[in-house]
């Protein structure tokens, strides 16, 4: 019998080996995801893209954010997988809530800056005030990083 979902299982494998090659470098920080972690982060992916309605070709943006968020002074190995699943979710639904207008790079160095600054490493906090506030700017067509060059705290 031949898999119905080769092309699918294919992308997944591709996937999990991107994500653990990720290990040798966020090594240096004391984290690390097994294979087990790294299939649930992928799973989760699957679902929050199926949940935004988001299609994403080639290695997605999971390794961006390990490789972003790893020298986080506020992810440690007992947090990282959660945040890493919720960072992902919070990435998709503000790439939608800003209607694209901002690049992947983008949205993960804004959320970066966030979550290390005045967030403190409280994703609620990113995500409900920065990000909130991002989106909306970007929905009217101002320039996302307008606030933030006047100084003005979200």
């Amino acid at each position: 019998m031949v898999n119905k979902n080769w092309m699918e299982t294919a992308e997944s494998s591709f996937l999990l080996e991107k994500v653990k090659e990720a290990n040798d470098y966020t090594a240096r920080y004391g984290l690390s995801l097994s294979e087990e972690e790294a299939a649930l982060l992928l799973r989760e992916r699957k679902d929050t893209l199926k949940e935004q309605e988001r299609v994403e070709f080639g290695e997605g943006i999971l390794p961006k954010l390990i490789f972003a968020f790893c020298d986080s002074p506020y992810i440690y190995q007992d947090n990282y997988v959660e945040t890493l699943g919720r960072l992902q979710e919070i990435f998709y639904f503000y790439k939608n809530e800003s209607l694209d207008e901002i690049t992947d790079d983008e949205l993960i160095n804004f959320m970066k800056a966030g979550f290390d600054g005045s967030c403190q490493g409280s994703l609620d906090h990113l995500e409900d005030t920065r990000l909130a506030a991002l989106a909306r700017r970007t929905r009217f067509g101002q320039n996302f990083y307008e606030e933030e060059e006047a100084g003005d705290e979200y």
